[in-house]
């Protein structure tokens, strides 16, 4: 049986406006039938803080501490609480809707996804399993996202070692997640606002019960570059699909800065809520 042909853009480390630019150009250019289903993986320069579509910033997220580690704030086009992009791999797939392999179910398509994911961790020697929560941590009022796994999201040992997020605009399908190799929880926990700096010191001990990056649980740490290939690999395997190289033409590159300046940029867009 012929394995499906999708694209793959390693579009590098980008600015965080750029990032989420480039994820909605690709949703376009696929509505418009100029590619196929697409997996994109890309880095943060500099790092970034990703809030949900429908997240608060006011009163949540503390700004100060964001310009303080010359990080930059962007919006998500996909809900779910900040992320902290740093030292991580970022996946995106982009598929339609009607793919035939795609699930009318936001979760069920979560569970198709994230085979992919679940490969990658194999292949670095890491036994990572789905999450499927029973009930709610009580973390009520948080705003960060790796305090609590969703629905098929990955978890090693217990703790959460990627966060996804999806988005279904006009047919077409965002699913866009974090894939920590190392995590700064100083750093992370500078970036939330909290009643007091003892409630915020125990936050940040107790999110190590809660999450772990990759360089946590491997024998020999790992580089952005052997990430990548263990991730590609995988989505190919858990997806059953073969990936073929996209490089971006100079005017989609165009098109992507245009849309990162008309909103990603924006204040009107990132402080909207």
């Amino acid at each position: 049986m012929q394995m499906e042909t999708w694209y793959f853009v390693d579009s590098g480390h980008c600015t965080p406006a750029m990032n989420m630019a480039l994820d909605e150009a690709l949703m376009n250019w696929h509505r418009n039938g100029d590619i196929p289903p697409v997996l994109r993986f890309y880095g943060w320069e500099p790092a970034g803080l990703s809030v949900g579509y429908f997240q608060k910033v006011k009163g949540k997220i503390d700004l100060e501490g964001v310009q303080k580690h010359g990080y930059e704030l962007v919006r998500r086009q996909t809900g779910g609480r900040a992320v902290l992009h740093d030292n991580e791999l970022t996946y995106s797939v982009i598929v339609s809707e009607n793919h035939p392999d795609m699930p009318d179910s936001v979760k069920e398509a979560y569970l198709v996804l994230s085979k992919g994911l679940l490969e990658g961790f194999t292949n670095l020697g890491i036994q990572a399993e789905f999450a499927v929560p029973e009930g709610k941590l009580d973390v009520a009022g948080s705003a960060v996202c790796f305090e609590e796994p969703s629905w098929y999201e990955l978890i090693v040992e217990g703790k959460k070692a990627a966060g996804s997020a999806q988005t279904r605009k006009k047919g077409i399908i965002l699913q866009h997640g974090s894939i920590p190799i190392d995590v700064d929880d100083v750093k992370l926990f500078d970036m939330f606002i909290y009643k007091n700096e003892r409630i915020k010191e125990r936050a940040r001990k107790a999110f190590g019960d809660k999450a772990v990056a990759i360089n946590q649980i491997v024998d020999q740490p790992v580089t952005f570059e052997d990430t990548k290939k263990a991730f590609k690999n995988g989505f190919e395997k858990g997806l059953g699909i073969k990936l073929e190289p996209l490089k971006l033409t100079e005017a989609q590159w165009n098109e992507v800065r245009k849309i990162a300046e008309e909103r990603y940029d924006t204040d009107e867009w990132n402080y909207a809520r």
